[in-house]
């Protein structure tokens, strides 16, 4: 098995970024479309209709504001995203691992960097909100 551990930083309140992470309108802005909730249990899909793609989630986690967790099955892949928010005086640091790859093959090099440029996109979303 083959999994993604990043780390990023925000300038922003933990609310904040746990905000970006759980509101659908917002988690348009930065992954995709979607009908997300953070409801534990709660069956909803992301979707990027210029790239054909559905992921299918079911939510797993939700300890506001601090964990959060789902699955993310779409194309080639069946895997879990985890998030873990700690705040620092100004800054929130988020973790994310993103578990259950069979190796390190192209969709695991793929959503590797989309995360990163996701996360990007993140920052700036967060600097709009």
């Amino acid at each position: 098995m083959a999994d993604i551990s990043l780390d990023f930083q925000f300038q922003s309140p933990i609310q904040k970024v746990w905000d970006a992470l759980t509101k659908s309108d917002t988690l348009a802005k930065w992954v995709m479309e979607n009908n997300f909730k953070p409801e534990v249990g709660y069956k909803c899909q992301f979707w990027n209709k210029e790239i054909d793609l559905v992921v299918e989630s079911e939510v797993l986690v939700v300890e506001e504001p601090n964990k959060l967790s789902y699955t993310w099955i779409g194309g080639p892949i069946d895997t879990v995203v985890t998030w873990t928010l700690k705040q620092e005086g100004e800054t929130t640091y988020v973790h994310l691992d993103h578990a259950g790859f069979d190796k390190e093959d192209y969709a695991y090099k793929g959503a590797k960097s989309g995360w990163a440029y996701k996360v990007e996109v993140l920052k700036k979303a967060l600097e709009e909100m």
